[in-house]
């Protein structure tokens, strides 16, 4: 692989401020002498013919030991640093002229934390590039091991060919955090403009996989030296004016839910108050007809024409909705989270690998292994390979109520029998066991208190009935303050849903709580 970016520390220089002792050494004997940054800049030329330099590099990082960077800032405010840039610069001028050509010579002068005390760090070559003054970032390179948490990588200019990506130790122009294919490893990113999209490369190119995801905009890089389900690295790479168009195509849904009249189902906009249930009369468990997938194996011999089974429908639990907590503060709740596994299931362990939530201000965020971030509906999150989880936007007319639903990848099923009706509510058993977030551990409290189960939020104890029809399924609101809304089959908003019998067609949804329900044929 071509070195794209030189790299050195030179040593034992009592002042790293000074110019002259870090360019060239004073005297003229050749063998004493240490390689310092005029004898790099002379021994890597840009370009060359035969032995003969054509071309020099004109940009330069110069990093010093960091407590020498904050002292200068602390007692000069960056004015020793200042002028060491402009010193080296000149010097740079004065001996590579003839080697420059048009190109402006650029110094940057930064601090680490990893050189030791009269050491400096010089980085030069192809994938090393300084924007001009008021020169505008291009793209913004971002990288991500989850799809939910992305870390900034470096921006992209318009002027800048290559960008060298890589991990802390390496020789790329930029550090990824968490870089996962060691120092060796290094992803090429080329530039040709703003009219060209942006290619990547890995190095060494026929160790790794480089694939571009159109569903989640990014590119997925795997080593091809590692079985599947290794290590893997997500990047993307946006224009510039990108993040500002998702703000504002963020704040549109805001406006317009502000200008929405409340659904014929939202009764009440005061907050709901957690109210203490002590005393109450205990659960009525009442029997209900066995599904039709519980019924016995066939003996030989024996064929579905000996049963008469009732004839079976099914309610599937396709989606969760995340409320506006802004809604309920009386209750204390400061943020419902939900916990997903490598099997993006809900996760009762105690490091899922994914969990999407809301808290007081209504904010939607991730969090992953690699920290918390706030995201934004829709979208997509692909923690593990071939599986993901997407995040829908609550429609308009439900956004009074909802921030977002969080769809599952394996609905939930239960069967149920025609010409029987049913309630659905946190004290009714029926359906019981779609009531995934009949738990305390999705609600996060001020007080800490771990008791009161998250479908006191937005779920009544008897909220609706339903009954299985010819055309689909008869909804009877039960409590006057309970949101209910029709979904059609895409998940697309139909209606509210109010006090008189509504009729639910095959394959739509109703909303209830936190529950999106698929009443299936």
């Amino acid at each position: 692989m071509p070195t794209y970016v030189q790299h050195a520390v030179l040593g034992r220089i009592p002042d790293v401020f000074n110019a002259e002792a870090i360019w060239q050494a004073p005297g003229l004997s050749l063998f004493s002498r240490r390689p310092l940054l005029r004898d790099l800049l002379e021994r890597s030329p840009r370009e060359h013919r035969g032995r003969a330099a054509t071309r020099c590099f004109s940009h330069v990082t110069l990093m010093l030991p960091q407590e020498d960077v904050d002292d200068d800032y602390h007692l000069t405010r960056g004015a020793r640093a200042r002028d060491l840039a402009q010193t080296l610069a000149a010097l740079h001028q004065k001996d590579f002229g003839d080697l420059l050509g048009s190109d402006q010579v650029r110094y940057d002068v930064v601090g680490t934390e990893s050189l030791a005390p009269g050491e400096i760090e010089v980085k030069f070559g192809h994938a090393v590039y300084l924007p001009a003054a008021d020169e505008k970032i291009l793209y913004n390179v971002s990288v991500s091991r989850d799809s939910a948490i992305w870390h900034p990588a470096c921006p992209i200019y318009p002027n800048q060919r290559l960008v060298l990506v890589g991990g802390e130790g390496g020789e790329a122009s930029a550090v990824a955090q968490g870089w996962p294919f060691g120092p060796d490893a290094a992803l090429l990113i080329l530039n040709d403009g703003p009219d060209a999209p942006a290619v990547l490369q890995m190095r060494p190119k026929d160790a790794f996989d480089c694939r571009y995801d159109p569903r989640g905009g990014y590119y997925i890089i795997r080593s091809q030296r590692e079985p599947q389900g290794g290590q893997r690295l997500l990047v993307k790479v946006a224009r510039a004016s990108a993040p500002q168009a998702a703000a504002t195509a963020a704040v549109a849904p805001a406006a317009q839910m502000a200008a929405v009249a409340p659904s014929p189902a939202s009764v009440s906009t005061k907050p709901a108050v957690w109210q203490s249930r002590a005393g109450a009369a205990p659960v009525d468990l009442t029997a209900v007809p066995s599904a039709a997938s519980h019924k016995p194996a066939n003996r030989a011999g024996e064929s579905d024409a000996t049963y008469a089974p009732v004839s079976q429908q099914r309610v599937s639990l396709v989606a969760l909705a995340l409320p506006r907590l802004s809604r309920y503060r009386d209750t204390g709740a400061q943020a419902i989270e939900l916990p997903f596994d490598r099997a993006l299931s809900l996760s009762a362990e105690a490091q899922p690998t994914i969990s999407l939530g809301v808290d007081a201000s209504d904010e939607l965020y991730a969090r992953t292994a690699e920290g918390r971030q706030r995201i934004d509906a829709p979208a997509a999150f692909s923690p593990v390979d071939a599986r993901a989880l997407r995040l829908l936007a609550a429609a308009p007319e439900m956004a009074d109520r909802y921030r977002a639903m969080i769809c599952l990848p394996t609905p939930v099923s239960a069967g149920v029998a025609s010409g029987v009706r049913f309630t659905f509510g946190r004290n009714s058993p029926m359906l019981a066991a779609l009531r995934l977030l009949d738990s305390a551990r999705f609600v996060k409290r001020a007080d800490g208190d771990s008791t009161a189960s998250a479908d006191r939020i937005g779920l009544s104890r008897s909220a609706f009935s339903f009954e299985a029809v010819g055309k689909g399924y008869t909804i009877t609101r039960q409590s006057p303050s309970q949101a209910l809304y029709h979904l059609d089959d895409k998940l697309q908003f139909v209606a509210g849903i109010g006090d008189a019998p509504y009729l639910l067609p095959h394959g739509h949804h109703l909303v209830a709580g936190h529950y999106v329900l698929r009443f299936e044929a």
